[in-house]
């Protein structure tokens, strides 16, 4: 018997289906093809973290400030948040086999290309092709692990998935900041080759091919490039609008393409036959709630990851390792946590630890805003266990409740858009509280600087006091004047970017708990699966009953 199956798989990739696989490897399959996904998209998002630790390192390297050096980041958040779209059709056009194994190879390249690179731009564009490669892994693999485990096991299958999701940022800075320590920023992209190669292993065996009878939708070209234009722009524009100045031709410019990008391809969303994104989803108040929540936590979850990494190393002195094993405890308890939130939200509401988690993650950030050059090590580590605690109650309960409320056809689509809405939340939230934190800091700046007059005595005071430490170590008199006024310039400074990254450590809080509203919403909506369309015998066929989606039919229903 054994034989005979082997036959009937073996003839052609194109027959090993889930199906198939799971007749052949059993119970076990589930396992070990959640394995390839988990460890594949683990890779990924290591790379998207890791890279954080070496901001100052590179700014120094190629003499760019936050503005530019933020883009490591933002390019990467940015270009998964467009192809995370373009899930459903390559699933559907080429299997989740070849998708997943060409995207793994893409990363790999890319990630090779960044640490090899001359020039700025090439950093910025392999960070772009990294997270493109991402961008298509990470909603595959949600997607495949919600599909091989059955309904009642579900909620232990996302505590898994947001596993390597938050685990991987927890502990990514620390092997950055541990490579950069050791070797140079150069090598910290090189750091998730070795899962890449796990991951190409396990899933060119155990990733399912595509079915023989599935038909791709149309690719939605002018979707793509709406999209892309939308984020380019706006993303860009808030980037270098401290540097250009917010009324300026470009900026406005861009700003503006941006905002029109962005309304055309809603509109072209909702006309369209073969739509990128399938809006109707959100006609459901529970999953367009959740949404709303995976945009907020992406915002807050890895714009803080930059933000604090900087802020370590900046205000507090901290090496790249240092900074990076800062987030180590954090990291172990949200391992102990997750699988304990993913059975809890098998028998439990999703929007009670969603928003419990929110109110956790809001007060670690106001604990935050409270440090400065003097907080200690473990005192900033307490700060993120409370922070880290909240996310650990939220993202198991955040995929599980906005996929439970789908039809099985519905998944593929709206495990897309959940990972769509907390991606574009990173982008804009790296983007945005590193413009805030600029922002606050040149008003501190401007304002520190106003009060470093004659007059004002603890001025004096300190210039007196490093004039004499300077003459009692042999510094001319000539230099000790300009040396004493050049410390007290690095002073306001270092006062004035900790209090800028006070004021940005508030702003990140007071979104987290904007998140409360719709998480709540998500909880009073309805809850459960959609039910299934109405047949088409009961009801009369409206004149958009050929409308397709990315990677199959519109489920009639939904429009």
């Amino acid at each position: 018997m054994r034989s005979a199956q082997r036959q009937a798989t073996i003839g052609g990739e194109e027959r090993e289906t889930v199906e198939v696989l799971t007749a052949r490897y059993g119970a076990a399959y589930r396992w070990l093809v959640t394995s390839a996904g988990l460890v594949g998209m683990i890779a990924m998002v290591l790379s998207s973290t890791s890279v954080s630790v070496a901001v100052p390192q590179v700014m120094g390297a190629f003499g760019v400030g936050q503005d530019k050096a933020q883009w490591l980041a933002t390019a990467f958040f940015a270009s998964t948040t467009a192809t995370m779209l373009l899930n459903a059709w390559l699933i559907t056009r080429f299997g989740h086999r070849t998708t997943f194994v060409a995207t793994l190879f893409v990363f790999a390249v890319a990630a090779i290309a960044g640490g090899l690179a001359p020039n700025m731009e090439t950093v910025i564009l392999s960070r772009v092709l990294q997270g493109a490669a991402a961008g298509v892994v990470q909603p595959l693999s949600m997607a495949i692990i919600f599909t091989v485990f059955p309904p009642e096991r579900r909620g232990t299958a996302m505590g898994l998935f947001g596993l390597g999701v938050v685990l991987a940022p927890a502990f990514g800075p620390a092997l950055g900041g541990l490579v950069i320590d050791t070797f140079s920023w150069r090598a910290v992209f090189f750091l998730p080759l070795p899962l890449c190669g796990i991951a190409l292993l396990i899933g060119s065996i155990f990733m399912p091919v595509r079915r023989a009878d599935a038909s791709p939708a149309a690719f939605d070209m002018i979707g793509v490039t709406l999209l892309a234009i939308a984020l380019a722009c706006t993303l860009n524009g808030f980037a270098s609008g401290q540097r250009e100045g917010w009324s300026s031709d470009i900026i406005v410019i861009q700003l503006t393409t941006g905002a029109l990008a962005t309304l055309a391809f809603i509109v072209w969303e909702l006309n369209t036959r073969s739509p990128l994104l399938d809006l109707t989803l959100f006609a459901n108040p529970q999953f367009s709630s959740a949404a709303i929540v995976g945009f907020i936590f992406g915002f807050g979850m890895f714009g803080s990851i930059f933000v604090v990494a900087i802020f370590v190393q900046l205000v507090q002195g901290y090496t790249p390792t240092k900074a990076g094993v800062l987030l180590i405890p954090a990291g172990l308890l949200m391992a102990a946590a997750f699988p304990v939130v993913g059975r809890l939200i098998d028998s439990v509401p999703a929007h009670l630890p969603i928003m419990s988690g929110l109110v956790l993650f809001g007060a670690g950030f106001l604990m935050m805003a409270g440090a400065d050059a003097n907080t200690s090590f473990w005192t900033f580590v307490m700060f993120l266990l409370v922070n880290r605690l909240g996310l650990s109650l939220i993202v198991p309960s955040l995929n599980t409740g906005a996929l439970r409320s789908l039809r099985a056809d519905q998944v593929g689509q709206g495990a897309g858009i959940i990972n769509f809405t907390r991606m574009l939340g990173g982008a804009c939230g790296v983007n945005l509280l590193v413009v805030y934190l600029e922002m606050r800091t040149r008003v501190y700046t401007d304002a520190l600087t106003a009060t470093q007059t004659w007059s004002n005595q603890t001025s004096r005071a300190l210039l007196d006091s490093v004039e004499r430490l300077l003459s009692e170590s042999g510094v001319g008199g000539a230099h000790q004047a300009a040396g004493a006024i050049h410390y007290l310039g690095q002073v306001v400074q270092a006062q004035a970017n900790a209090m800028g990254f006070q004021d940005t450590f508030v702003a990140a809080a007071a979104i987290a708990f904007a998140a409360l509203l719709p998480a709540w919403i998500m909880g009073r909506s309805r809850n459960g699966v959609v039910p299934a369309p109405v047949p088409p015998a009961a009801r009369p066929v409206p004149p958009t009953s050929g409308r397709t989606v990315q990677g199959g039919r519109l489920p009639e229903a939904a429009e």
